[in-house]
């Protein structure tokens, strides 16, 4: 009884001495909370932008202190920390080297016109880490095309930012290698993200929502290798402000730029394509998941050679999956293993060619296998257009509840296809019927004493 109770004695009084101690030392560590904050930093090699006089909150301009601590740091080889707070600034030019790390949510740059609010030219290793860039919507200069404006720049790093109210781009990039990830873009009167003729760059990660004309645009002005990843985001909410067929109202758009990947984004309610490539050849798209789009959800179109499009989801649009303009020498590509449900007969402006309610449409040198298409409002897949068709094959796709599953060219001068192994359900205007133009001129051609055409093969078709 007596060792218990000593026990206990030793026990309590430890207890009572981890109690003190431990408040002893959360008050020690309150007391020299700033000194060891202070410490962390300077191993990471930081520099307090207040060094320079740089004030958070101040209502007077900050730019002209907040540059001398950018050319500082950078000269000594050292990332510039803003504690956070609201900075007044405008015409930042970033040198070389130049790393700005701010508090997330908390570090804020207040752009106050005049031409721009970050810009560098011909510098390697930028980086901007954990920064509000907020434009404010007021003007910007004519020569700028963004709130943040890079060009000829090498291993720029932005991460973990957010860029909001630009009167044109959000990040607007010429030239340039690097990585944009993980951040929140919105409010852009243009695109969110604008590159032409990246030479290296990955756009991952990245919210852009509610932007005027575009959410990621790649682009070059001459077509060429360009290679750019765009994967991971999350864009939703793009309208088309300016206008036109196309050309504005996209979630991503690639436009004469070759060899891209375009893989693993969410993108909803765009205007008019949720994907959409001009003239970009060697292009990936997979993966993605393509909600409510205004017109055509994944597009590969014009002048083009070579398109992946394979795993998707298309949720809403126009048209599903357009891989077209053989005209222009759109031509080869798979189109496979893609969901694409609930296809109205609707688009933002009044139809033209084949015309809206479609599943998937092809034209040249493409393989159409393995997709799931269901209640697209007119036809499930459209093969060739006139004379357009050329070394199609159309095989193993569930087609249900599409008025006419398949609707093949019989124009003159069409080229071969093949179309086989096919289940179809739910066609009331026929399996597989042949097109002269936009009209239907043929009955069910999977029908016994259907009437055959020499350039088509059609084999082991159910159609229920």
């Amino acid at each position: 009884m007596i060792q218990k109770r000593y026990r206990s004695t030793v026990a309590h009084s430890m207890t009572r001495r981890a109690l003190l101690g431990g408040g002893l030392a959360a008050t020690a560590t309150l007391l020299i909370q700033p000194a060891a904050a202070q410490r962390i930093a300077d191993l990471r090699g930081t520099i307090d932008a207040g060094e320079f006089g740089v004030r958070p909150g101040a209502a007077d301009d900050q730019s002209a202190l907040l540059q001398r601590a950018i050319d500082a740091a950078a000269k000594r080889g050292r990332a510039l920390f803003l504690p956070g707070g609201r900075y007044a600034v405008a015409n930042l030019r970033l040198p070389s080297g130049t790393r700005l790390v701010g508090l997330p949510g908390q570090t804020r740059f207040d752009y106050q016109g005049g031409g721009h609010l970050i810009y560098g030219e011909r510098a390697k290793s930028i980086g901007l880490e954990g920064i509000h860039f907020d434009g404010g919507n007021r003007a910007l200069g004519e020569y700028t095309p963004g709130l943040l404006h890079f060009a000829d720049a090498s291993d720029l790093e932005v991460t973990g930012c957010t860029v909001s109210g630009s009167a044109k781009a959000g990040i607007a990039l010429d030239r340039t290698s690097g990585r944009i990830h993980a951040n929140t873009i919105s409010g852009a009167r243009q695109a969110g993200v604008r590159s032409i003729e990246a030479t290296g760059l990955a756009i991952t990660d990245n919210l852009v929502r509610d932007c005027g004309n575009a959410g990621i645009l790649v682009y070059r002005w001459n077509e060429g290798e360009d290679g750019t990843i765009v994967s991971g985001n999350r864009i939703e909410k793009i309208a088309a402000i300016d206008g036109g067929t196309g050309q504005n109202g996209n979630g991503i758009n690639v436009f004469r730029a070759h060899g891209v990947i375009v893989r693993g984004n969410r993108v909803a309610d765009c205007a008019f394509s949720a994907i959409r490539s001009n003239s970009g050849s060697s292009l990936i798209v997979e993966g993605n998941s393509c909600l409510r789009s205004g017109e055509t959800a994944i597009y590969s179109e014009f002048a083009f050679q070579g398109a992946v499009i394979a795993d998707n989801l298309v949720d809403g649009g126009a048209i599903g999956i357009s891989i077209a303009n053989f005209l222009d020498g759109g031509r080869l590509a798979t189109c496979s293993g893609n969901v694409i449900r609930n296809i109205a007969n609707e688009g933002p402006y009044p139809a033209e060619v084949q015309g809206f309610g479609i599943g998937i449409a092809v034209e040249a040198d493409t393989a159409v296998t393995g997709n799931v298409i269901e209640k697209a409002a007119r036809i499930g897949l459209h093969m060739g257009w006139g004379p357009y068709l050329r070394d199609v094959a159309a095989t193993s796709n569930v087609i249900r509840d599409c008025p006419t599953g398949i609707a093949v060219t019989v124009v003159e001068e069409a080229g071969p296809a093949l179309i086989a192994s096919n289940l179809i359900s739910g066609a009331s205007a026929g399996g597989v019927v042949g097109y002269r133009w936009k009209d239907p001129v043929t009955d069910d051609l999977t029908q016994a004493g259907a009437k055959t055409y020499p350039h088509l093969s059609l084999s082991g078709n159910l159609v229920s």
